[in-house]
């Protein structure tokens, strides 16, 4: 079942980066881009790689990347977004919290 899963992740991947930046907003309005990325690409990575490292939080009342990515999750599925944009939005975060793994595999 998983693997049917990304499978449709794989098919919904949208090809406008724009649009996938516009639809994390509209989900994280009170969140502040990097304006040292260079394009919308970047922006997405970078804002959603602080989210799972939960920065905008005080330190000792920080989750888990774990915890940050099942509420990440869960708030993409429950809403309005049409449904390529939630695949596009949830396979972004796919692809970030691997290259954050990778990353703590290399420190050890």
């Amino acid at each position: 079942m998983f693997d049917e899963f990304c499978k449709k992740v794989g098919e919904y991947r949208m090809k406008d980066p724009e649009r996938i930046l516009e639809a994390y907003k509209e989900l994280w309005s009170n969140r502040s881009l990097s304006q040292t990325a260079k394009n919308e690409s970047e922006q997405l990575a970078e804002a959603i790689r602080i989210e799972l490292k939960d920065e905008l939080t005080h330190p000792r009342t920080r989750l888990s990347r774990n915890a940050k990515y099942f509420l990440a999750i869960k708030r993409i599925c429950r809403s309005s977004l049409k449904e390529s944009e939630k695949l596009a939005l949830i396979e972004q975060f796919n692809y970030v919290m691997e290259q954050l793994v990778e990353e703590d595999k290399r420190k050890s």
